[in-house]
């Protein structure tokens, strides 16, 4: 006879969109340059005393980005920025957690982006009060590794590089 433990896992969060936000930030011109993303989901299973249960799923409607000029929104939803007709969405998957000390942890991860995989980490601060969650966080990417921006958008002016993905939700507990 076999005898297993029950698997533990972690809580289910569920996402509030409308009190949340996912965007980036790149310098542009020497000036920053901010957008959101309207539509996204976050699957998140999480326990600060079972990271090794804890995982979360995040997928990304590209063109649902807005910076408040459409103009420029459509130039960088287009084929040398994100070419969201052909990649719609973007996804991040947990491959690990990792708790720094007191609110602060960071997540390990791959990042698929305009058909580009790569590792992402994402340090950030995660606040529980009872049933709710509050976690704030900025994950430092280079753009050109993903193939955002090419041609003459590939160096790093007037565009920087490194763009930030700032993540600031709110979650409740399943």
């Amino acid at each position: 006879v076999l005898f297993a433990a029950p698997a533990a896992h972690a809580a289910r969060w569920n996402v509030d969109t409308a009190h949340s936000k996912l965007g980036f930030t790149v310098v542009w011109a020497k000036q920053p340059f901010i957008a959101t993303f309207k539509n996204w989901k976050a699957d998140i299973d999480f326990d600060a005393a079972n990271l090794a249960a804890s995982k979360a799923d995040v997928t990304i409607a590209i063109g649902s980005m807005t910076s408040g000029d459409t103009e420029t929104d459509a130039s960088i939803k287009g084929d040398v920025g994100f070419g969201a007709a052909k990649f719609p969405t973007a996804h991040f998957v947990s491959t690990g957690f990792t708790h720094k000390s007191g609110n602060d942890y960071v997540a390990q991860g791959t990042l698929t982006l305009k058909g580009v995989t790569k590792p992402v980490t994402l340090p950030f601060t995660l606040t529980i009060n009872g049933k709710s969650a509050h976690m704030v966080g900025t994950a430092d990417i280079m753009r050109t590794q993903f193939g955002v921006g090419t041609g003459q958008w590939a160096a790093p002016d007037p565009v920087a590089l490194n763009v930030e993905v700032d993540i600031d939700l709110t979650a409740m507990r399943n």
